[in-house]
């Protein structure tokens, strides 16, 4: 016959507490951890030419990189500076995509 012993209150409390942390590190912390080293490495492997997308949604094509800004050409003669903190990984991925047709 097995004996359960109960359980004290505190203890429960820290067990539950403990179990509590792990969930939060391995469904919220660790994924964003992931998604961060993905996007430095895409910020630092970005090449003059690549097409890209910022966070607010502007499409244009690198045409210099400096150490603290991206010159992203919109249009022939329209250039704007950025920081590369502001290039998207997920919306160039997304961007460069092809169109599936749907029918």
């Amino acid at each position: 016959m097995i004996i359960l012993q109960a359980v004290d209150p505190m203890n429960f409390n820290l067990i539950f507490l403990g179990a509590f942390m792990v969930i939060m590190y391995l469904f919220f912390i660790r994924p964003q951890v992931r998604k961060q080293k993905s996007q430095d490495e895409f910020v630092k492997n970005m090449a003059k030419g690549d097409e890209v997308v910022t966070t607010s949604g502007i499409i244009g094509k690198i045409s210099k990189i400096e150490s603290r800004s991206v010159q992203l050409q919109l249009d022939q003669k329209t250039f704007i500076n950025v920081v590369p903190g502001a290039i998207s990984k997920e919306m160039s991925e997304s961007y460069a995509k092809p169109i599936e047709d749907k029918k």
